[in-house]
Parts: structure tokens; C-alpha cells; sequence
């Protein structure tokens, strides 16, 4: 085969020859020169550059200190509109994880006859992912394979595998790890407001006057953003609804600890309240939504008495709560996963939603219904990943979004899929009823994360061909791939992020991706070489030439960034929001304009005139009748088991946290699970002992931890452990596809138990 012209003048140039180290023959035919370790030459004579944060949503700015090119040191950026100086641990260790022992440095092919993971050439590699996915499309279909992507890469990279797997290889099914975390809110969003569209900024929690935060913990969550909390001058009330005492809820006004799952319940009821004392907003409800009528009939429904029945709560807590949201003003309501996860989701934002909606706090300084993101770039993923939503937060289903696109990317429209894909857990069962055959796998770890992990190891077990493009070698997901493609991570490639409040930033090269390992970029680049497909993308030949071109499919849709020049605009800026259309901007190459953008630009909301993103401009109302949730405890399983976010040292599945010495020391090394005294007592469990916690699905060990933080009948367990998951109980929201995994009934007993059992 013919090696890519793209790579044929990168191994000419003197850059390639100065390379350090030994390269194959192999290698040197086939690899994506420019991300095997040279770092670009503006940075060589600089003593730092800036990058952001490639840990969660809040996008903060990191001062890289580089010695001979290579970082050696982060500090945070003291300019940055978001962090504005402070970094959480994980930022502070950033590096760290790019220098584990367990990297991926070669691709791995599994022989068939030992089943071991064996090194071969980027060049064989590419040739058997060819032939296999081929293989398998042209025996079954176009729609026996899948690719489950993620939120951790960057937007250009995400943009170039959705266009690569669907417009260029013909596949079908593709969803993102996103679909763990933010699915709820992307659809509460589309549905209320006609766009996946977080109206806030961060400075709104500087400017409220009370701040809800409903399953959310930003204390250790989200912990710079807990920051900007403590720097308002307004003296906010803070609430927080939580079943769990969080370090969150300790800092707290009121807290109000209800039951698991009936927050619908409660919004409903703070919404009739709401209604009877007449603190809402008539003017802005006519002028600017659609449904109120409906919506007040229904909540007539949820007096206080059938909601502190529902929820646990006291008739004067609910009329505490109404009172301070009703009488504020600038009320201000953020969720994270305590939300998203349930298996009525969507509809608990649409109602917190609601509230905003009725009571005007929308548009404003210190206000909105706000999502706070999970991963680094879900906010790239949810508008520009091309999985279940086409390229621009376009539809697939749509004739005419499918022609813009195709006319933008000069391709054919026919290579654009007319269905949209499979969402994450329609793709396996997919894989269970024998459709899908072959499963590409990039930069995420279902077998931990997923709800059900015992089922998905089982699942990847039943492919044909399991492809999975990591970083590291010994995650849960990789020790089942039949090839593993070794990538780059953070730091060691470019491109941008965009972060819970809509902030596009720059991350830059700042580290030598090890051995062989190219950027995510890279490897979709030689995919679509070998595929035979790479004339479609002639014009996607760098990140920052992606980056243009999602400008151009961003252009006339909310989020239009047809504004910003380039890279080095977003550096000046100090980060861009979007929408900044073309219109906005004038005269970018003046660099007094730069200067002069920089502050309109640094703090923006959505929806200050009112207009939402919806046919007749106007906001919904939407709600429907609570239900129970689906794994109910009984005599059996008496437990209420609660998962979330365990300490600010901690990741998702600690595959990268772990790496850190620091921060390994900032969290227990084994599995916890919270419990409190008067069970403990009753059961006879101590501080520290090991105990059984048993599901439906599963049984593990944990070591019990004695606290009033949780309520008498629940227990908590962190997430970050691949024990976790296997209790929870797959069930899914049935408008976002999201799993509920705060809810599953459990039973717990000391291992003393089964000593004395045996």
C-alpha cells in the first residue's frame, strides 16, 4: 500500500530525521510523524505555555513549565476566567498520569493460539483493522459494527471519528461515554429550550443570591467551581437537596435530605407552592413559554402534605425552600449526575427547569437551570461527536441538515446516514442479540463504568472483533481487545475543549507521547488511509484545519463559532463561549480588538432577550407523574445503595488518578462503603470491617465505614471502584437512554457472617 502523502512528506523533512530514539522500518512507513514525540518548535524557546485541564468539565487553565520543550511542571493560570488562579489536585497532578509505567507505546495484536496480546507494526495493525471490520460489513452489514467513543478527546479528534466511522468506513451505530453522564441534560435541554443549550457562566455563582444544588457536590466534584461559590459577595443562601449528607450539604443553608428519587415529587410541589403564593413571574411566562396552563392544573396534585409523604421532608421544610427560591433574587439551580442518573431523568431536569422557567431566573446574572458537565469535553461531544446527533447539533432524520452538511464537507449526501444511531445500551444488546459484530472502542473504560460491567465483559466476549485506542494497556475494557491501538493522551496532542459553561479552550503539546503511541487525530488519519477513504478528508489534515471546518458547520446554529479566527484567538481571549458568530467580531487582525474582546467575552449567558431555540421562540413546560423506582428494596435487599463522586483526588475509573503517587495517598486504595450507626449497630458492623454488600446482580467486599452522612436504610459506595458497578441495577431513563445508577436495593453483613455461616 501506498504510504499517505501527509506522512510521505513528514518522513522527508529534517523534523522526522531529528527525531530522538530508534524507529522500525515499519514504523517510519506508516506513523503519524508529527505526534511520535516532537514537540512543535514554538514551544522549544519558551519557559511556559498555557493548556487546559484534561480532567472534568470545568475547564481550568494550566501554566506548563517546560525544560527542553518537555513540561516538567503545572501551575495554574492566575489570568483565566475560570479557574482564575486555583487548580483542584487532579490539576495540580495532571502530569502524572502521562508518565505511568502501564502506557500503551506499540499496538497489540491478540494471537489466537496463546490469546496474549502480542506487539506488531502500526502497519499490520491498520491492515488487520481493515480487513476485519471490512469482512464483517460486507457479511452482515453495514450495521453489524459499532463505535463507542468518548468525552475525555479532543472536539476536532471526536468531529473526525464520527465523520470518519459514518461518512467515510459506512458505519452506523456510534455513541459516546457522554451518554454516562450528560445524555439527561442534553435532552431536558433540546426538548424545554429546541437546543442542547446551558444558558449560564460561572460568574452566576458570584452573582446569586441563592444557590440550589440538586445532586450535585461540587466540594469535591466540581471543586473550583465550590471556589467561585465562596467568592460571592452577596451573601447567597445555599440549598442543596441530597439524601446524602455531602461535604457539600454541610456547607449549606439548609439542607434538605430526601428520599432517593423523589425529587420529581418535590419540584412539582415546590412548583404548586410556588403557584399559591403567587411568586412567579405572569410577564415573562406568557411572553416567553409555552404549557404553563397545563403545567399548573398538574401540579395541583402535590400539595405539601402528598410530598413531604413522598419525599420524607417536613410540611415546614418544603415552605422554608419555596419561600427562599420565591423571595430571591437571582436564584440560581445546578445538577449534576444525582439527576442525570435516575430513571426519570430527563423529566427531574425539565422540572427543575420548570422552576427557573416560572419564576424568570433565566437570562439573568446569577441565575439559570444549569448542568454542570462531567468529562473535559462532553460539551465537544455533545455538538460535534456526529454519534446520535449529526455534525453542528444537527439531526439526522433531517433532509436538509443532512445537505448542509454534505455540502459543507463536499462529500456525497447519501454517505450520510437518514436514521439516527443506536444509543450506548441499544448497541449491546445489539451485541447480546448477535447484530453487532465488531465494536471499536476509543479512550473509555465500559467494563468499569458501565451500570451493568459483568454483562459488558460478557458482551465483549461474544464479538468477533474488539478494537479499543487507549493510552494504557491495563485497563478492564483493554484486557479484552483482539487489538489494541496505543494513543496519545492530554498534553501530548492539540486541539480544543469545551467546558460546562460553553468555553472553548486550547490545549497544547507539552510532552512526548511514548514508544509509538500516536494522537487519537493521528490513527483516525491512517484509518481512513487504509480504509480507502481518505480523499473525504483531504481537507482535515491538522486539528487547527478541523477546527475551521467545524466553524463552518457551526455556522447559523446556536452554537456558532464562525467568529473566532483561530487557536490563537481562543489563547487571547482567555477562552470563547460560544455562540460569537462572525457578525460579532470585526477587524480580528487588530491587536488592540483582541484586547478589547477579551472582557465581553469572558463571562456571557444565554437567553438574555428571551428567545429560545424552539420553532415559535418560546420555552416548554414538560412533566409527567412520578414513578417508583425500579429496584425497590424489600425484606431481602432492605438497602438503599447511593453512588457517586468519592474524594477530589478521585476520576471515573481512578484509570488515570491512580497513576499519581500524591493523590493516591489523598483516597483509601481500597473499596468503602458508608454506613449509618444505628445499622451499623443493629447488624453489628464496626469501623473498618470488611463486609459483604449483595444486589440482585452481584456480591463484593468492601470495607465499612461508620457515618451519619448517609440516612438510616441507605448505604454510599464511590464509583471510582470497579467493585461499584457490578451492584447497580440497569435500568435507563426512556427519553435520554441514560442509566439510573442511584438507585439499586442491596443487603450488607459482616464477613464474620460467613465465617461463622461455613
Amino acid at each position: 500500500m501506498k504510504t499517505p502523502e501527509f506522512l510521505s512528506s513528514w518522513l522527508r523533512s529534517s523534523r522526522w530525521r531529528s527525531r530522538e530514539g530508534p524507529l522500525t522500518k515499519e514504523l517510519a512507513l506508516v506513523s503519524g510523524g508529527p505526534d511520535l514525540g516532537l514537540i512543535p518548535a514554538r514551544l522549544a524557546p519558551q519557559a511556559t505555555t498555557s493548556l487546559i485541564c484534561g480532567f472534568c468539565s470545568t475547564g481550568c487553565a494550566l501554566t506548563a513549565h517546560l525544560q527542553n520543550g518537555q513540561a516538567v511542571n503545572l501551575t495554574p493560570d492566575p489570568g483565566y476566567p475560570v479557574n482564575l488562579g486555583m487548580a483542584c489536585p487532579k490539576g495540580w497532578e495532571a502530569l502524572a498520569p502521562l508518565r505511568a509505567p502501564d502506557r500503551a507505546t506499540q499496538p497489540l495484536l491478540r494471537n489466537p493460539r496463546t490469546h496474549q496480546l502480542e506487539p506488531v507494526t502500526w502497519d499490520q495493525a491498520l491492515r488487520i483493522f481493515t480487513q476485519r471490520f471490512k469482512e464483517l460489513m460486507q457479511q452482515y452489514g453495514p450495521e453489524s459494527v459499532a463505535c463507542l467513543s468518548t468525552g475525555q478527546i479532543c472536539t476536532e479528534e471526536m468531529a473526525f471519528l464520527g465523520a470518519l466511522f459514518k461518512f467515510g468506513m459506512g458505519g452506523r451505530h456510534a455513541d459516546s461515554n457522554t451518554r454516562q453522564c450528560m445524555a439527561t441534560s442534553v435532552t431536558a435541554y433540546k426538548q424545554a429550550f429546541g437546543f442542547d443549550a446551558p444558558p449560564y457562566t460561572y460568574a452566576d455563582l458570584e452573582e446569586s443570591d441563592v444557590l440550589v444544588f440538586i445532586g450535585a457536590n461540587p466540594c469535591i466534584a466540581h471543586p473550583i467551581l465550590w471556589h467561585r461559590v465562596l467568592r460571592n459577595p452577596h451573601q447567597p443562601k445555599i440549598l442543596v437537596v441530597d439524601p446524602r449528607a455531602t461535604e457539600t450539604a454541610l456547607c449549606a443553608t439548609e439542607h434538605l435530605a430526601i428520599r432517593p428519587k423523589s425529587d420529581l415529587s418535590l419540584f412539582y410541589g415546590v412548583a404548586h407552592l410556588l403557584i399559591r403564593h403567587g411568586w412567579i413571574r405572569p410577564d415573562f411566562i406568557q411572553a416567553h413559554t409555552h404549557g404553563f396552563k397545563a403545567f399548573a392544573e398538574f401540579v395541583q396534585a402535590f400539595p405539601p402534605e402528598r410530598v413531604a409523604r413522598d419525599t420524607g421532608l417536613s410540611i415546614s421544610q418544603l415552605h422554608r425552600f419555596t419561600h427562599t427560591i420565591g423571595q430571591g433574587r437571582a436564584v440560581s439551580f445546578w445538577w449534576t449526575m444525582g439527576v442525570n442518573q435516575g430513571h426519570q431523568a430527563t423529566r427531574t431536569a425539565q422540572a427543575i427547569i420548570n422552576l427557573a422557567l416560572m419564576t424568570g431566573n433565566i437570562g439573568r446574572a446569577g441565575t439559570g437551570p444549569n448542568s454542570i458537565t462531567g468529562q473535559c469535553n462532553a460539551m465537544g461531544s455533545r455538538l460535534f461527536a456526529n454519534t446520535t446527533s449529526l455534525l453542528g447539533g444537527r439531526d439526522f432524520t433531517n433532509a436538509s441538515d443532512r445537505a448542509t452538511v454534505a455540502n459543507i464537507l463536499g462529500i456525497p449526501t447519501e454517505r450520510i446516514p437518514a436514521t439516527p444511531s443506536l444509543a450506548y445500551d441499544q448497541i449491546l444488546d445489539a451485541i447480546d442479540a448477535g447484530m453487532i459484530k465488531g465494536l471499536w472502542i476509543i479512550a473509555t473504560n465500559p467494563v468499569h463504568s458501565w451500570i451493568d460491567p459483568t454483562r459488558m465483559a460478557r458482551l465483549l466476549s461474544k464479538l468477533e472483533f474488539l478494537v479499543v485506542q487507549d493510552m494504557y494497556t491495563s485497563t478492564e475494557t483493554a484486557q479484552w481487545a483482539h487489538l489494541l491501538l496505543p494513543g496519545a493522551g492530554w498534553g501530548e496532542k492539540e486541539g480544543t475543549f469545551i467546558n460546562s459553561e460553553r468555553r472553548i479552550g486550547v490545549i497544547r503539546k507539552v510532552a512526548r507521547a511514548p514508544g509509538q503511541a500516536l494522537s487519537d487525530f493521528h490513527i483516525f488519519r491512517l484509518v481512513a488511509h487504509y480504509w480507502g477513504c481518505a480523499d473525504l478528508f483531504q481537507q482535515w489534515a491538522s486539528p487547527e484545519a478541523v477546527f475551521q471546518i467545524l466553524k463552518r458547520l457551526s455556522a447559523g446554529q446556536p452554537c456558532d463559532i464562525t467568529g473566532i479566527k483561530d487557536y490563537n484567538m481562543l489563547e487571547a481571549c482567555g477562552g470563547i463561549q460560544w455562540p460569537w458568530p462572525a457578525s460579532e467580531t470585526t477587524n480580528l487582525d487588530e491587536p488592540s480588538t483582541i484586547a478589547a474582546l477579551r472582557g465581553p467575552l469572558r463571562e456571557r449567558r444565554l437567553f438574555a432577550d428571551g428567545r429560545f431555540h424552539t420553532p415559535d421562540g418560546r420555552a416548554r413546560f414538560l412533566f409527567e407523574a412520578p414513578c417508583c423506582a425500579p429496584d425497590v428494596p424489600d425484606s431481602d435487599f432492605p438497602f438503599v445503595l447511593l453512588t457517586g463522586r468519592g474524594s477530589a483526588a478521585q476520576w471515573h475509573t481512578n484509570t488515570r488518578t491512580a497513576k499519581s503517587t500524591v493523590l493516591r495517598q489523598l483516597y483509601p486504595h481500597e473499596p468503602y462503603v458508608e454506613v449509618h450507626p444505628s445499622d451499623a449497630g443493629r447488624l453489628g458492623l464496626t469501623p473498618g470491617m470488611m463486609v459483604e454488600i449483595i444486589s440482585r446482580k452481584a456480591t463484593v467486599r468492601a470495607r465499612c465505614l461508620v457515618t451519619p452522612a448517609v440516612q438510616p436504610g441507605h448505604l454510599f459506595m464511590p464509583m471510582h471502584y470497579a467493585e461499584t458497578n457490578r451492584l447497580t441495577h440497569p435500568a435507563f431513563d426512556p427519553y435520554s437512554r441514560q442509566p439510573a445508577y442511584k438507585h439499586t436495593a442491596v443487603r450488607i453483613r459482616a464477613m464474620q457472617d460467613l465465617v461463622d455461616a461455613t
